[in-house]
């Protein structure tokens, strides 16, 4: 049972008016009874909270920083009406901070035998699954006396998926695809190329393009044109450990691989290639294998939206195993890890040769932009600190990634928002040139 703030008020008033007119015991009882009365009819009238009856409806998946509505109806079966205050409790981050008290509390009233449609809108702040916490309910009587309270469990559970920030950058990639895939033919032969036309040679042509047997059988010389091979392979493996959970801004180091990810996946599907996935630290996390272009976005995120960081040290051996175990022919694996040197020299280089002996190896890596504004600073004994700690991180991340590409490995370092299209545009430098 809950007391309202109207029954203080009516208690404090009655007894000062009655304490200065009759004696204290009289008054006492002059007061307390009625209003025990009064207390216990308006609890008796009350709606019972306990056989309130309970559903949802609504969404189940969002985007990151978009909106949802969970839709909760309220049946009274009982013979009160329910004049009730209502929360519909939800994790903290369901909401941007400060917002999540007012957009879980409602008012409502049902009369007997009725019911209602409440609704909750959410905005979460993070990836993952956000279930409802439970449902509580103070039911009032007529006077506002007193209320009963109740707490209901009404499970629901909604899923925030990756944003996908990054498909600004699709239009721009796709049109310099279809200058790659036999509207702007590739004239140089390469390792992923394959023979799409005969056209008539033009000076400055490569002369070996030139088709010897095609240009004895006309009058002019014929150039042999060659458009980028479909159909090949790329396995994109998410470093989930411990590097991954670090921010960069307000961002996770995971969050923006992932977006890259997607990024690829989308351009990767239009050029007719497959895309595969891998969450990986010390063992599988996810894997999303054999997908449509149809299919393969929606399971991308729908895989990627439970993905937390591991706070434990990736196992690089188990990685590049799990990789080789699962591609048989020549691919494009993309690493997206990071490129701490220590991590990168004790565990990936000892294994990389595994990987560059058998496939095209790409190592996508997200940097901190904050450490390129340290190293510019200066005119504080501070800042000068600073700029030299972050020289030193820099140096020594330069060092690694030169390292890496001394194994053949193509290395692309770059900031959060600017990964994502630096990754696509490396994956059409590598069609181009034929090495997938």
């Amino acid at each position: 049972m809950a007391f309202t703030g109207r029954t203080a008020l009516i208690a404090a008033l009655g007894a000062l008016l009655v304490g200065f007119l009759l004696p204290s015991w009289i008054g006492l009882l002059a007061v307390e009874l009625p209003l025990l009365f009064a207390i216990l009819y308006d609890l008796g009238r009350a709606a019972p909270v306990r056989k309130l009856l309970f559903t949802r409806s609504g969404d189940t998946s969002v985007r990151l920083g978009e909106p949802a509505e969970v839709h909760l109806t309220v049946t009274n079966p009982s013979g009160r009406p329910l004049r009730a205050e209502l929360r519909d409790a939800w994790p903290p981050s369901s909401w941007p901070a400060g917002s999540g008290t007012a957009a879980s509390r409602h008012r409502l009233t049902v009369p007997a035998g009725e019911r209602r449609r409440l609704t909750t809108r959410l905005q979460p702040t993070r990836r993952g699954d956000r279930r409802a916490v439970r449902v509580t309910v103070r039911s009032h009587g007529p006077l506002g006396l007193a209320a009963r309270q109740g707490s209901h469990s009404v499970p629901w559970s909604v899923r925030v998926l990756p944003p996908f920030t990054s498909r600004k950058h699709l239009p721009a990639r796709l049109s310099r695809l279809r200058e790659l895939d036999g509207r702007t033919s590739v004239l140089t032969r390469g390792e992923g190329t394959e023979f799409d036309s005969l056209r008539e040679y033009i000076p400055g042509d490569d002369t070996r393009s030139i088709d010897w047997r095609a240009t004895a059988r006309q009058t002019g010389v014929a150039v042999r044109t060659w458009r980028p091979e479909r159909d090949r392979r790329i396995l994109t493996v998410l470093d989930t450990g411990r590097t991954s959970a670090g921010r960069v801004g307000d961002v996770p180091r995971l969050d923006a691989a992932m977006d890259a990810a997607l990024l690829l996946a989308a351009l990767a599907s239009r050029a007719g290639d497959r895309f595969d996935l891998l969450a990986h630290d010390r063992r599988v996390r996810a894997a999303v294998q054999g997908r449509t272009a149809r299919d393969l976005l929606p399971a991308l995120v729908t895989a990627m939206a439970p993905l937390e960081p591991a706070l434990v040290e990736s196992d690089a051996r188990s990685m590049v195993s799990a990789v080789l175990r699962g591609s048989s022919q020549r691919s494009l694996v993309v690493l997206l890890t990071g490129l701490d040197a220590s991590p990168v020299e004790e565990g990936l280089l000892p294994v990389l040769p595994l990987l560059t002996q058998r496939h095209t190896v790409v190592v996508a890596s997200v940097s901190d932009p904050r450490i390129e504004e340290m190293a510019r600073a200066r005119g504080t004994l501070d800042a000068v600190y600073g700029a030299a700690a972050a020289a030193r991180a820099q140096g020594e991340r330069r060092d690694t990634a030169a390292r890496l590409r001394r194994h053949g490995v193509t290395v692309v370092d770059a900031a959060p928002s600017e990964l994502a299209p630096a990754l696509a545009d490396t994956y059409l430098a590598l069609k181009a040139a034929g090495r997938l």
